[in-house]
């Protein structure tokens, strides 16, 4: 075993993980830390591809507008990068949305540059590596923690190199950031230290989807100057699945197959063109019936969703943190994984800013409330939605999660803002769902009463809650609704 710290006398901060979060993360703390290390279990590929600590790569990921935001502010210009790698742009191209209640057809009027989740953690990679006091150690596991003997301070880990040499090596650092995602062993760890930890917030959500991969003909490349997305939602009623059509760099199209609730979507060629052939719309068919597949459909399952309640133990060490998927993980079809990540990197950078050179005691600690808070809307919005499925349980301690009141509300909300059709509404549906703004815009009692009053099926929402109470119908729904902090959306 080996001992290593690059210099004893100055700060320096390790990241676990060097995937999107530990990225960000790492170029968080290069403003704040003489050195950071960023141990990775995988090695690097040499030029944009996939590898293995990342299986859900292989599938859709993008950027809210947040997301982007805090992304080209941490790495400004990345979508050049992007662009450079092939990768084409979503300005004033369509976007087809269709569910049970209607379709919507417009113009995206953003430049937003699509890409793979290869491509995009190549190009933010090669921006880390190029910071100087970013160093980064892969092919390297994380074994434990280590502290002071007290257990009170986290003064480092002990990690193993994965070649066959299997050398351990002691890494010391004044702050440990565990962002090592899905893989993550932190509740292990602190279990070990002698840390109760509450049990995570569970969706047992047995979600799968699968992603077929398609080249554009040179003379089809007009369908990617003319589509942005379609996006197919599923129907619980049903058992629909929900597909989305796209497109990544280098005249690849991407069409993805999702549903929760254990029936997965086929990832044999044949059943996988059938069930696409199937959807409520013909529109995705028609046009992949002349692309060429590259590959045959991958598939990615996800029993549950999790989020972790780090931040209401009673005791916490100090020089530790975590972030991303290793404290919550997301359902993908919302595309808010990599927007949370994206967040919590500001908060942290927000709370370093605060203390500055000062030692703060239970700093960590309050690190960790700050970016709960930021975090909640989006796991409570998967929790929403997918329990309108059978076989979606949730298991927690958050009695909104379970609110059946809040499904009906977003189901008849939805329902108004696209029958009608309320662009205002529909537009603050996206800007909730993409972590824009707090779910407070839409769970409030009067919107709720202006969305309600406007059907039938929400007269008679309204009219339960009010039958045998007296208060006002705006009094009744500031209870039933779930609240939200608007403080987490006002950072940037």
């Amino acid at each position: 075993m080996m001992t290593v710290t690059t210099n004893p006398n100055i700060s320096n901060a390790i990241v676990i993980g060097g995937g999107m979060a530990g990225l960000m993360t790492a170029r968080v703390l290069s403003d704040h830390y003489k050195e950071v290390l960023i141990v990775e279990k995988d090695d690097y590929p040499s030029e944009p591809d996939l590898r293995p600590g990342t299986p859900q790569a292989f599938h859709p990921h993008r950027f809210t507008a947040r997301g982007k935001l805090i992304t080209e502010r941490l790495f400004p210009g990345y979508e050049q990068d992007l662009v450079a790698q092939g990768s084409p742009s979503s300005f004033n191209k369509t976007v087809y949305f269709m569910n049970q209640h209607g379709t919507l057809e417009m113009k995206y009027e953003r430049n937003d540059i699509k890409f793979s989740r290869a491509v995009l953690e190549w190009v933010i990679r090669q921006r880390v590596k190029a910071i100087p006091n970013v160093h980064l150690l892969t092919k390297h596991d994380v074994l434990r923690l280590l502290t002071t003997p007290d257990r009170s301070a986290i003064t480092g880990v002990l990690t193993r190199d994965r070649d066959q040499s299997g050398q351990e090596k002691t890494l010391i650092a004044d702050l440990v950031i565990d962002t090592s995602g899905r893989s993550s062993k932190l509740s292990a760890w602190l279990n070990e230290l002698g840390y109760e930890v509450p049990k995570p917030d569970l969706l047992k959500v047995s979600l799968g989807y699968s992603t077929c991969r398609y080249k554009v003909p040179s003379h089809l490349t007009h369908l990617i100057d003319k589509w942005d997305v379609i996006n197919l939602q599923g129907q619980p009623e049903s058992g629909t699945y929900t597909s989305v059509f796209s497109f990544i760099e280098n005249q690849i199209a991407e069409v993805l197959l999702y549903r929760p609730g254990g029936i997965y979507p086929p990832t044999d060629a044949a059943e996988f063109e059938q069930a696409v052939a199937q959807l409520p719309s013909p529109i995705i068919a028609e046009i992949v019936r002349d692309l060429e597949p590259i590959t045959a459909p991958r598939g990615f399952r996800v029993p549950e969703l999790y989020c972790h309640r780090y931040e209401q133990m009673s005791r916490w060490p100090s020089g530790l943190l975590v972030l991303g998927d290793a404290y919550c993980i997301y359902d993908p079809i919302f595309g808010q994984g990599m927007t949370v990540a994206a967040i919590s990197a500001e908060i942290l950078e927000a709370c370093l800013v605060e203390r500055g050179c000062d030692f703060q005691p239970d700093w960590e600690h309050g690190v960790l409330r700050k970016i709960k808070e930021a975090i909640e809307p989006a796991f409570w919005l998967n929790c929403t939605a997918d329990l309108r499925w059978e076989g979606v349980e949730y298991e927690g301690s958050d009695t909104r999660a379970g609110n059946a009141f809040s499904r009906e509300y977003m189901e008849l909300y939805l329902k108004h803002a696209i029958t009608k059709p309320d662009w205002k509404l529909y537009g603050l549906y996206w800007a909730v769902n993409t972590l824009s703004v707090s779910p407070r815009h839409i769970f409030n009692p009067q919107t709720a009463v202006q969305v309600l009053s406007a059907s039938t099926e929400g007269k008679r929402l309204l009219s339960g809650l009010t039958a045998k109470d007296r208060r006002s119908v705006e009094t009744i729904l500031d209870e039933w609704l779930p609240r939200f902090s608007e403080t987490p959306f006002n950072l940037n």
